[in-house]
C-alpha cells in the first residue's frame, strides 16, 4: 500500500502563511476555521541554543488515526480501485483511511457532524464546520483531489521557499522516503499518542528539540471526555440529522 506523506523542512520556512492562505482559498475554507496553520515558536531557549522557528501543522493521516476509531456512523461495504487497477473492499464509517493512498478521508455524504472526530484528533486538526446548514466536521486531505490530476497539493505548490515536500512514503525513490529513512525528518509522537504520523520535521537541533517540546500531543483526548459529554456530543449530531429527515 502507498502512504503518501510530506517532510516540512523548518530551516526553510520562512512563516508567510502563504501555504495557509492557499489552502482557504482553494478549498474555500469559511473564517475562523483552519484546515493548515502556522504558528510561531519562540524566541525561546533550548539546551541547544536560542530557538526562534515555526510549526506549520496539517492534519497527520496517521497509520492508526483515533478520528477513524471514534467515528459513530454504522460501517458501510466501499469497493477501492488503486491506479494500477487493484480492487480492495473493505468497511468504512464517515472517516476512514483510504487503503490505497493511506490518506485519511470524510465522506460528507454520511458525516452526521457529531464532532466526536473532532474531539478525538490530538493534533487538533480537524473542524466541525457549523457555518454549514448541515454541519460537517472537514480537515487537509492533502489535496487528494489535486494529487490524483498530477498536480501537487495547493500548500506544496504555493510554498515560497520549497519548505515542503510532497510524496509516496512507500516509493524508494521518492524524495520523502530518502529525508525520512535517512533519519533527518522526524514525527511529532509521544509515547501516550503513538499513532503514525505521517507529517515530518527536519531542521536545526534547536529547532527540533522547540517543536517537540512545544507541539507534541502527549494526551489521548477523546479517551479522557467524560461519558456524558461523549454522549451529549452524539445526541447533538442524532438531533440535526433527524430534523433534516
Amino acid at each position: 500500500m502507498s502512504q503518501y506523506a510530506m517532510v516540512i523542512d523548518l530551516n526553510r520556512c520562512v512563516g508567510c502563511h502563504a501555504c495557509a492562505i492557499a489552502c482557504r482559498a482553494e478549498w474555500s475554507v469559511p473564517v475562523p476555521y483552519r484546515r493548515n496553520w502556522v504558528k510561531r515558536l519562540g524566541p525561546e531557549k533550548t539546551p541547544k541554543g536560542l530557538s526562534f522557528t515555526f510549526y506549520p501543522g496539517l492534519c497527520n493521516h496517521c497509520d492508526h488515526p483515533m478520528c477513524v476509531t471514534v467515528c459513530p456512523v454504522d460501517p458501510e461495504e466501499r469497493e477501492f480501485r488503486s491506479k494500477d487497477g487493484k480492487v480492495k473492499k473493505m468497511a468504512i464509517r464517515a472517516t476512514y483511511k483510504h487503503p490505497f493512498t493511506g490518506v485519511v478521508l470524510i465522506d460528507k455524504e454520511r458525516c452526521i457532524g457529531c464532532g466526536a472526530c473532532v474531539e478525538a484528533c490530538p493534533y487538533g486538526a480537524r473542524y466541525l464546520n457549523e457555518e454549514l446548514d448541515d454541519p460537517k466536521a472537514d480537515k487537509c486531505t492533502f489535496c487528494i483531489e489535486r494529487v490524483e490530476q498530477g498536480l501537487e497539493p495547493a500548500c506544496v505548490r504555493t510554498c515560497i521557499a520549497d519548505a515542503r515536500i510532497f510524496g509516496d512514503l512507500s516509493d524508494k525513490n521518492s524524495k520523502v522516503h530518502k529525508l525520512v529513512s535517512s533519519g533527518k525528518a522526524i514525527r511529532l509522537s509521544s509515547k501516550e499518542v503513538n499513532i503514525g504520523p505521517n507529517v515530518y520535521y527536519m531542521g536545526k537541533e534547536k529547532d527540533i528539540f522547540l517543536l517537540r517540546r512545544l507541539c507534541t500531543p502527549h494526551e489521548r483526548k477523546w479517551e479522557n471526555v467524560k461519558a456524558p459529554v461523549r454522549r451529549k456530543v452524539l445526541m447533538a449530531a442524532i438531533k440535526r440529522f433527524s430534523a433534516a429527515l
